[in-house]
């Protein structure tokens, strides 16, 4: 059984014949992936030359070695520009530049490959590969005579192929189903990423010690399964899923110190094999990839450092490649510090906490509440419980006014009605308001009866004043609606179906909410059961004397992360 053979390699330096297996369809790429690709040998190439930098490749060509010839398994596009690029580099420099070094030939499609090395506009029409190859060759042709110096455009892109543009050569076994890997690559659009090539390095040699190489190979599978625990995930990045097509690439991105700035695809893996190149054995490598695993791990499981590391990713704070930087380079207590340290930076807003505005400091404020949310998870003695932030990332949570006061978003009669028939249950409970009761429960008749009525508004907006008056408590005056003191958390779903709800309404459907499996987070389940609120509050308010005790409890909570002169101005 052959070896996996995998390098990078110089497009000058592709030798030998390649043929296309018949489950493959013909050549197919148009203008746009054609000069996309010319654009990028030019522009990266000479980026290259002039830092003296290797470490550009163009896709992988996956291939599989039968006899003396190559099964071209992935790459066919790419290669095949290649080859005509060199045709036409062949033929522009009369004989001087040289033809490619490698053959194309189809398995079923016998014609085509003459065509591809005398590409004829008279036959292009004969068939639909000759068509595809016969425009991509004149897309060639066109690009370099629109170069200010075509002949110096031509030297250089021939320099380039031998001396500094790249393609990630994969090699696999003989024993692999090429037709299941096609499948893979190309219907799946899964695309060869790269911890499948750094994967590869281990299996690219027989190893001295076979046990310990199946082990490593169990360790990857596990340490990918165990990344795809939501909450692990949710912990570590706000990234989609779909960044990462193999959980972890993330471990591996960190290690390389590959950036979202950063461009190249495959840069993590030429780390990789940079390093075994330099002489850092598998097995160094092996436990270099284990170690940081385990540290992300090790504070995943640990309650401190999960909560205060989870609330700084989640909140774009800090990034995880600098909090593993930090950790590298600190003691644990040192560690501990810079933690707090960069949570208390996260909410140095520069103003006073009362300041804060829905309107003009929404993230301020969404932050300062992801924190006192995570915090009061954090210093609950119960060490089982844990802010969810797997759950609070994919359920979008957002700001929620704790009582409302206008009819923004009830645009449709089905919303009115429902927003009425909730108040009406409020307005019960306090009683000794029949009246609006009568009155509302009459519009939520008419709209059952004619759904859609253009009439409803009229009555509804001078109903809604009145209930909104009704449940708000006496005397106090509209301000305090935007201000932080009138603020919680809500998933973005929730949020939309209760924003417009007095607080008593609202406190009544969140309840049911969570009653019903709802995940409602913690500080904001606390504010409607009038936890931070004094004892014999009235229930059905959200008073001067709640917004101030909640407020309290905030600074109360996180006092530890406020600058000496931010908790002289509260």
């Amino acid at each position: 059984m052959s070896e996996i053979n995998l390098e990078t390699k110089l497009i000058g330096d592709i030798q030998g014949d390649f043929f296309v297996p018949d489950y493959q369809r013909g050549y197919r790429w148009g203008k746009t992936e054609v000069e996309t690709l010319l654009n990028d040998i030019n522009e990266y190439g000479r980026a290259i030359k002039k830092q003296d930098d290797d470490n550009y490749c163009l896709q992988p060509i996956v291939v599989r070695k039968i006899g003396d010839k190559y099964e071209l398994i992935d790459g066919q596009q790419r290669l095949t520009t290649l080859y005509l690029i060199y045709v036409y580099m062949n033929k522009a420099s009369n004989g001087f530049m040289s033809e490619p070094k490698f053959s194309i030939a189809y398995e079923t499609r016998k014609k085509s490959e003459g065509f591809l090395r005398k590409p004829d506009v008279s036959k292009k029409e004969d068939n639909i590969d000759f068509f595809f190859i016969y425009e991509a060759y004149k897309t060639i042709e066109d690009w370099f005579s629109q170069k200010d110096k075509p002949q110096s455009t031509l030297t250089n892109i021939n320099k380039y192929f031998d001396e500094c543009v790249k393609v990630i050569w994969y090699e696999v076994p003989d024993s692999e189903n090429s037709i299941n890997l096609f499948t893979r690559l190309n219907i799946g659009k899964i695309p060869l990423t790269s911890s499948e090539l750094v994967k590869a390095l281990f299996l690219k040699e027989k190893s001295k010690n076979m046990i310990r190489q199946e082990e490593l190979s169990l360790e990857w599978d596990n340490m990918e399964r165990e990344l795809h625990n939501d909450e692990f995930w949710g912990f570590l990045t706000n990234s989609e899923v779909d960044k990462y097509p193999t959980r972890i690439d993330l471990v591996l991105d960190l290690i390389s110190k590959k950036t979202d700035a950063d461009k190249e695809t495959y840069r993590t893996f030429f780390y990789f094999d940079d390093e075994h190149k330099k002489g850092k054995s598998l097995e160094e490598i092996w436990d270099e990839i284990q170690h940081n695993f385990l540290t992300l791990k090790e504070w995943f499981f640990d309650h401190e450092f999960y909560h205060k590391i989870g609330y700084l990713i989640a909140c774009d704070s800090k990034k995880l490649i600098d909090i593993l930087n930090d950790y590298s380079n600190k003691s644990k207590t040192e560690f501990r510090q810079c933690l707090d340290e960069s949570i208390m930076d996260s909410i140095n807003f520069k103003k006073a906490f009362n300041e804060l505005d829905y309107e003009h400091d929404y993230n301020d404020i969404k932050k300062l509440l992801l924190l006192f949310n995570v915090e009061s998870v954090r210093q609950i003695d119960d060490k089982k419980r844990r802010f969810p932030f797997g759950r609070h990332k994919k359920e979008n949570w957002s700001l929620e006014h704790i009582h409302a006061q206008h009819s923004e978003g009830l645009q449709t009669n089905e919303k009115r009605k429902e927003w009425l028939n909730a108040h009406i249950k409020s307005l019960q409970s306090i009683g000794q308001q029949e009246e609006l009761i009568s009155k509302m429960e009459k519009l939520v008749k008419e709209i059952e009866e004619n759904p859609k009525t253009t009439k409803v508004k009229e009555q509804f907006e001078p109903l809604l004043q009145k209930v909104v008056y009704v449940l708000s408590p006496n005397g106090e005056d509209s301000e305090y609606i935007h201000q932080l003191s009138n603020m919680a958390l809500l998933s973005s779903g929730q949020n939309s179906a209760l924003s417009n709800y007095a607080f008593d309404a609202k406190r009544n459907l969140i309840l049911e909410m969570d009653k019903n499996g709802a995940y409602i987070p913690f500080c904001t389940k606390m504010v409607f059961l009038k936890y931070y609120s004094e004892e014999g509050t009235n229930l059905h308010f959200w008073g001067k004397n709640d917004r101030d005790a909640y407020v309290d409890s905030m600074l109360q909570i996180l006092s530890n992360y406020f600058p000496k002169e931010q908790q002289e101005k509260e």
